[in-house]
């Protein structure tokens, strides 16, 4: 059995247990995703070495790096990394509180009421309004999507069968609704809504960073503060209101802290799908059950497979830069259908 490592609070308000298997799994995912960091950093047309990489980051380098890396490449990486870590850890979280291997952000609903809220403005309100309200636009959207989803799943209480149910449901109509508005809007509406369709970090700057890392940094300590519940809430609700917990309490905040996150990712990086799905189950793969563990490994793969699928989607085929989404959803797409295979006869 491996060891166990508990921190405790001295107020003994909240505890972390980990395993050391976590640990050593987080630190090198960690080291990982700083490697990969400096590599997409320095890949493109330009190619800068790592150690110019490191100087430019520091303030020691030449005007031209300072250009390229500073602010044409640096606050896309972020982004994506950001991006990434918020879709993993909404994933991960709706997997553990609905019970459901098939639950994440753009399966029941979320990313399709961000995307539909997208959609809308740039087909009726870009040419008036300003671009830079497109990612309030989207996360409104998400947040009212994921508010009728709970109302509509709201009958004394929430079950997560009925919660996933209605999601998809929601989630099926919102992408009809997008289409149709895809279909009937000009050719350079539909060309801007496809992009935003697929998922894509191009062009992102340092506003971006700056709108996104305020989610960042409160939801996340939040999603580690409530990972417990989850822990809770897998064992049934039952189970989970005999040994204390508020269920349909934990359950709203952990769905509210989902959705921030997840909304806010597809608000400033369209729908880039299936980072949710995946992520988690791969970190149950590398470390203990326990999700105190799995929401920041969730994280790290998540981060991961964002970025890496961003530098292949602007390295691999110059001159173009295609939209990271297409490669998420080529490993995704299979990866959903061998879960529904596996899952065929629960």
């Amino acid at each position: 059995m491996s060891r166990l490592i508990v921190y405790r609070s001295k107020a003994g308000r909240f505890s972390f247990l980990f395993h050391r298997r976590t640990l050593l799994v987080i630190s090198g995912l960690t080291l990982l995703t700083i490697v990969m960091f400096l590599i997409s950093t320095g890949l493109g047309s330009n190619f800068i070495t790592p150690q110019d990489v490191l100087k430019t980051i520091f303030g020691q380098s030449t005007p031209q790096h300072e250009l390229v890396i500073g602010t044409l490449r640096l606050p896309r990486i972020i982004v994506a990394i950001l991006v990434g870590a918020s879709l993993g850890i909404a994933g991960s979280i709706l997997q553990g509180m609905i019970r459901n291997p098939l639950a994440s952000p753009d399966i029941i609903g979320v990313t399709g009421g961000g995307t539909l809220a997208a959609v809308t403005f740039i087909t009726y309100f870009a040419g008036t309004v300003s671009i830079h309200w497109l990612p309030v636009a989207a996360f409104v959207g998400a947040a009212f999507v994921s508010l009728i989803i709970y109302l509509l799943a709201w009958h004394k209480g929430i079950t997560p069968t009925r919660l996933v149910l209605i999601g998809i449901g929601i989630s099926a109509a919102t992408s009809s609704l997008t289409m149709l508005m895809i279909v009937l809007s000009p050719m350079n509406s539909a060309t801007k809504a496809y992009t935003w369709l697929t998922g894509s970090v191009y062009g992102a700057s340092w506003d971006n960073v700056y709108t996104l890392l305020p989610w960042v940094i409160v939801f996340i300590p939040l999603a580690l503060y409530f990972a417990r519940h989850i822990n809770l809430q897998e064992m049934g609700d039952d189970l989970a209101a005999g040994l204390g917990a508020t269920v349909q309490l934990h359950r709203f905040f952990l769905l509210f802290i989902s959705v921030a996150l997840a909304g806010s990712a597809v608000a400033v990086a369209g729908a880039i799908g299936f980072v949710g799905l995946i992520a988690p189950h791969i970190a149950k793969k590398l470390v203990a059950p326990s999700y105190g563990g799995l929401i920041p490994v969730s994280a790290l793969i998540g981060s991961l497979m964002v970025l890496i699928s961003d530098t292949v989607a602007r390295t691999a085929f110059p001159p173009l830069d295609i939209p990271a989404g297409v490669f998420t959803a080529a490993i995704g797409a299979p990866f959903f259908i061998f879960l529904l295979y596996r899952n065929r006869n629960r």
